[in-house]
């Protein structure tokens, strides 16, 4: 099949390139610059644009089967009101042009990478695909958005045009933002975990991410579906603090900071803040995310497609530091 990545420069990209072609696939991709020299196998066709311009798209999706379409505006905890529009021009109006564009050329399936931050926290429980989406970002509500764009959509013969995967925090060697920040200060012995750690996080190894990708590009029976992915296991905090440190060859930091002082101090130094007009480190809301619950339940995928995760937890960060690494990014 040939196949479209948008967003492939982006921090799961390179990894999904390259599941594609290790399955045979011939990959042309799509980002706003251009990819280092070394991120993509010769053979692969790189075209440089926006997927808010629907020329560029338009080109992309010449003589294309397939699309997985990456391309958006990243989560950021900090965000402020001034990026909600952004996330809706990008996240929102970009898929809707991928759509369009995708639908024009008659591709056979677009697989959209949402994020499991649709479900909002999950609190003591887990959810799984039947769960009513409650997101509680700008970001997760343009994923959202972006979702039921496409899942309304249709080929020529009638049938869904795409399939939506929702995606868990995806890690490895070109992990970024919280992930990445986290292994930089366990690694510089920099990091004192807030809590008891026992809240769960749901995550899945990049190149796992890849495999689910092919697997909804190929199945017919996925088209208007919704697949959570993820590793297959709920992690505490304190088993991916152990599982980072494990792999850095160091010991995990023994001593941690209550949640309730942590979280007056910090409201402290935002009031302080907002009297000097200075911008903290770290914000209540943070902190507040950093604590929640999100256990996603990912076997559904692994019925219906037969996804079979890879790498757990400590495999997936042995990898994922050796890279980060050898990159010197960490």
């Amino acid at each position: 099949m040939n196949v479209l990545v948008t967003g492939a420069t982006g921090s799961v990209g390179p990894a999904i390139v390259s599941g594609l072609l290790g399955a045979g696939h011939w990959v042309r991709t799509l980002s706003l610059s251009g990819p280092p020299a070394t991120a993509f196998p010769a053979g692969v066709e790189v075209l440089c644009g926006d997927v808010t311009d629907a020329a560029a798209v338009e080109a992309g999706v010449r003589g294309v089967e397939g699309v997985v379409h990456l391309a958006g505006l990243a989560h950021r905890t900090e965000a402020g009101k001034a990026l909600d529009g952004e996330y809706e021009r990008v996240n929102v109006g970009g898929t809707a042009i991928v759509v369009d564009m995708a639908q024009r050329a008659q591709v056979q399936r677009v697989v959209l990478f949402s994020t499991i931050a649709v479900y909002g926290p999950t609190g003591a429980g887990s959810v799984d695909e039947r769960a009513a989406p409650k997101p509680d970002t700008a970001y997760a509500r343009s994923k959202l958005a972006a979702e039921e764009i496409l899942l309304a959509a249709r080929r020529a013969d009638g049938r869904p045009l795409g399939t939506v995967l929702r995606m868990a925090a995806v890690y490895g060697g070109s992990v970024t933002g919280n992930y990445l920040r986290l292994a930089r200060s366990l690694s510089r012995h920099r990091f004192v975990p807030v809590g008891n750690g026992r809240n769960r996080r749901t995550l899945v190894y990049e190149d796992d991410a890849g495999a689910a990708a092919i697997l909804a590009l190929g199945s017919a029976s996925a088209g208007g579906q919704v697949y959570n992915v993820t590793d297959g296991a709920f992690h505490t905090l304190r088993d991916i603090n152990h599982a980072i440190c494990s792999a850095l060859g160091r010991k995990p930091p023994r001593v941690s900071v209550p949640l309730g002082p942590a979280l007056g101090a910090v409201r402290a130094m935002e009031s302080l803040g907002r009297v000097l007009a200075l911008t903290p480190p770290l914000s209540a809301r943070s902190l507040l995310k950093y604590s929640e619950d999100v256990a996603v339940e990912g076997s559904r995928i692994q019925r219906e497609l037969g996804f079979q995760p890879r790498f757990d937890l400590r495999r997936g960060w042995q990898i994922a530091i050796e890279q980060l690494r050898l990159s010197g990014r960490l």
